[in-house]
């Protein structure tokens, strides 16, 4: 994939550049006195990087945060005239809001600037400016001690990648950040306990499902971190009363950050081997790296021998974690939302998707809030009506909508009538040729919980695809007390 990036979206993260760098080469023609004059805004917004990072240094989080603001506005403000400028080289400005950049995300500061640092933020614990990270925020930007920024190496496949989430992706990515704000306080915890950057968390999540608890993948990897079966039974991840535990957002990030923790290990901290043998698998990319404890992803021994797809998911993996970091940056705005978990207890019996339709839709959440709703209570069939004194979990902001819209009123009978209405089946069936099964089946009894990923591998039939055209299924929805016929695919 070529990609033209232009001036500011590119970035060159991986060179730190002195200012002294900056300085004309004495075998070079005198620049004119417009081009002086941008430099000299240059400079000047250099020098607010200092002066922020003395601040920030010093404990003086606001005026960090203010001075370190300004800068940015000024270089950017700067480099728009460069392409106009005759004799403008843009690497200089991109060495500079390297350098910003990393003070934002608190890479220039150290650690112990990030210990001394203000501990103010938000409601939530987060600090109100990167410049002024408190120590209990540290694993955003931290992954071992190692600054993440200069993990992630701005090459050209990381700024494709900025690019597709910028553009093709960035719907995709606005879901994802969405879905993860509700799911954060189950996440999160797992991730920080096990000193890994939050960014890192997102990235994964936004790249793996757009946190979508419920994603199934061709190859049978399931849930938001999309575990393959036998590797989340060696991280945890099994069977529950019948229920996934891939599918649980909390459980999920668990087995995830411990499963990162011993990759990391395994190939001495190094972030993009790690993340292509979480998408490749760890046994094939110790046979590619060896015992090369400084090989690069990107060396041709390494990246030639990975497929199209994990030479694609790392940069997009990191991509999306800087953008999480950086997202004023690159003109992206992520909508404020309200994850502060809560719960009701049903007043009458519903089902999440008559909930879904009772409760409506939000400016900030135009889809509705069926995807939030699975997402939080992953062992629920949405179309199965759960009784009244259900304890159900949703967005703390909901509570008074339920009470409000969904026990009283036209609202619940007309998702209930929705709900109940019947879909008359054809007489005869127009398809021309319906799916032959042949060969012994055995039969199973669904239980409430179950999921057709759970049943097939409790029955060790071969895929899904089988057990859905064995009882022409339509949407993979099965319903507690339902009798399935598994074709027996161990004795095929």
């Amino acid at each position: 994939m070529s990609v033209r990036v232009p001036l500011l979206r590119s970035l060159s993260f991986a060179v730190a550049v002195s200012l002294a760098g900056c300085a004309s080469a004495p075998d070079k023609a005198p620049a004119s006195p417009s081009l002086n004059a941008l430099y000299g805004r240059l400079d000047a917004a250099s020098q607010g990087y200092e002066n922020a990072l003395r601040q920030a240094r010093a404990g003086d989080q606001a005026g960090s945060e203010k001075t370190l603001s300004a800068a940015l506005d000024q270089l950017k403000q700067a480099a728009a005239g460069c392409d106009a400028t005759s004799g403008c080289d843009p690497q200089r400005f991109y060495a500079v809001y390297d350098r910003l950049l990393r003070l934002k995300d608190g890479s220039d500061i150290g650690v112990e600037g990030l210990e001394t640092a203000g501990e103010s933020g938000g409601p939530d614990g987060a600090a109100t400016g990167a410049a002024g990270l408190p120590q209990a925020r540290r694993a955003v930007t931290l992954l071992h001690g190692q600054k993440l920024s200069e993990l992630i190496a701005m090459n050209g496949p990381v700024k494709a990648a900025l690019e597709m989430w910028l553009t093709q992706w960035r719907p995709n990515l606005m879901d994802a950040w969405v879905n993860y704000q509700y799911m954060r306080f189950e996440m999160w915890p797992q991730y920080q306990k096990a000193d890994l950057p939050e960014a890192l968390l997102f990235g994964i999540m936004a790249k793996e499902s757009g946190g979508k608890v419920h994603a199934v993948s061709r190859s049978g990897a399931a849930g938001p971190l999309q575990f393959m079966y036998s590797t989340g039974l060696r991280f945890g991840l099994g069977t529950d009363n019948g229920f996934d535990t891939r599918f649980d957002p909390k459980q999920a990030a668990r087995a995830n950050a411990e499963y990162l923790n011993e990759q990391l290990g395994a190939f001495n901290n190094n972030l993009e081997l790690t993340l292509a043998a979480y998408n490749a698998g760890e046994g094939r990319m110790r046979r590619i790296a060896g015992d090369r404890p400084g090989v690069s992803f990107y060396d041709p021994s390494v990246y030639d021998e990975l497929s199209q797809e994990t030479r694609d998911y790392v940069p997009a993996v990191l991509a999306a974690a800087w953008l999480f970091l950086h997202p004023d940056s690159y003109n992206l705005h992520f909508p404020k939302v309200d994850g502060r978990p809560g719960q009701v207890v049903l007043k009458r019996p519903a089902s999440l998707s008559e909930l879904t339709v009772c409760l409506g839709n939000t400016a900030n959440l135009p889809g509705g809030w069926f995807r939030t709703l699975r997402n939080l209570n992953p062992r629920m069939d949405p179309e199965a009506e759960q009784p009244a004194g259900t304890t159900l979990a949703l967005p703390k902001a909901l509570e008074r909508a339920y009470a409000a819209r969904c026990v009283d009123g036209p609202w619940p009978i007309l998702a209930t009538d929705l709900h109940d209405a019947v879909v008359p089946k054809p007489t005869v069936d127009p398809s021309p040729v319906k799916p032959q099964h042949h060969g012994p089946t055995r039969h199973y009894r669904v239980r409430s919980g179950d999921t057709l990923i759970g049943i097939v591998h409790r029955m060790r039939c071969s895929s899904v695809r089988d057990v859905v055209e064995a009882n022409e299924l339509h949407g993979h929805r099965i319903k507690p007390g339902q009798v399935l016929r598994i074709p027996d695919c161990r004795r095929r």
